[in-house]
């Protein structure tokens, strides 16, 4: 049966089978599954080339009385853009990393603080510890770069595409010109173009592009990039958009894997140089805007002008500090709140 997210909690016990086990893979391709189990969990599957064919042959066998659940490291999407012999067999459901709501049911300042020194990922942001931090961080950039995009990927050039990865953090929150990228690496446009694709796929970063509402005169080519684990990027406003961008985006597939609605994070700028961080659509229909500001003494001219000129209705201006108030329509509020009214998950 497909299984529908909301039901894993009631799931106990499921038989778990991880493709890095050698007992596990051996099970696995011997086709040989535990019996009885209402719930089986495939982990690092996708490393084995006819994964999806042992999914669909335990499906249609036993699809009635178990789910299937399958995880991985590397995006999933990799897999379903060459062809999917699963379809419509399946709920697809993306994993990110912790977010506000999710280390509390009441987020405070000191939950956030510990979000933007260690990121989302469960290993520092558990261990709490600088050191763990920066072992975990050298780790996982070698383990993406080296071995991720060595299973997914035919890259001669993985030293460049390691350099590229350390140039991003410092990219986070501006325009993103992959001209520049692809001079100080002294490759070619497409090359960096088809990298970064590549570290998309990896769950290394993502891009957003303009929302261009006809009389803002909006950017249209531009995009700007953002990390999965905004703790790399090193200035302090530019890893707090990173963190909200997160957040947003995390929204934004929640909304969509669960209810079927059409969700977009985009952020919205003229040829003015105006602009305002984020702006989330649902169906094509802008549902609200944030700005982002470390403080919180004033508003962002943007926001005034961009709503008089879009279908926005709601405009929030989040930051790290304790005011919460109105200011000219808009809501500025710390960003702890704004997670729990608007209900991210």
């Amino acid at each position: 049966m497909a299984l529908d997210i909301l039901d894993i909690a009631n799931r106990r016990h499921p038989a778990y089978l991880n493709w890095d086990d050698p007992h596990a893979r051996k099970q696995l391709l011997d086709a040989e599954f535990p019996g009885g189990q209402s719930l089986l969990v495939f982990d690092e599957i996708h490393k084995f080339p006819r994964w999806r064919n042992l999914v669909k042959g335990l499906y249609d066998t036993q699809g009635d009385t178990t789910s299937i659940l399958v995880t991985g490291s590397a995006s999933l999407d990799h897999f379903r853009n060459g062809g999917d012999s699963l379809q419509g067999r399946y709920h697809y459901y993306r994993l990110h990393p912790f977010t506000l709501n999710e280390i509390s049911s009441i987020p405070t300042a000191s939950d956030l603080s510990d979000l933007l020194q260690f990121g989302g990922f469960p290993e520092p942001l558990l261990a709490g510890d600088s050191r763990t931090w920066r072992r975990w961080q050298r780790e996982r950039v070698s383990r993406v770069v080296y071995d991720d995009l060595r299973d997914l990927e035919n890259v001669r050039e993985v030293s460049l595409v390691a350099l590229l990865a350390e140039a991003l953090p410092d990219k986070v929150g501006s325009p993103l010109s992959i001209n520049s990228l692809a001079e100080d690496l002294q490759v070619a446009h497409e090359t960096v173009k088809r990298w970064l694709a590549i570290l998309e796929n990896l769950n290394f970063c993502f891009r957003i592009i303009p929302f261009g509402a006809p009389r803002i005169r909006a950017v249209k080519k531009e995009a700007k990039l953002y990390l999965w684990d905004w703790s790399q990027v090193p200035g302090k406003g530019e890893r707090f958009e990173n963190l909200v961008a997160s957040h947003l985006l995390k929204y934004c597939h929640f909304v969509e894997d669960t209810m079927g609605f059409t969700m977009e994070l985009r952020f919205i700028r003229d040829i003015d140089r105006r602009e305002i961080d984020f702006v989330v659509l649902r169906d094509r229909q802008p549902e609200f805007a944030v700005e982002c500001k470390t403080g919180s003494k004033s508003t962002s001219p943007s926001i005034n002008y961009f709503r008089e000129r879009t279908d926005i209705s709601e405009c929030f201006q989040v930051h790290l500090n304790d005011r919460d108030y109105f200011s000219n329509g808009t809501r500025v509020l710390p960003f702890t709140t704004f997670c729990r009214e608007k209900g991210l998950p």
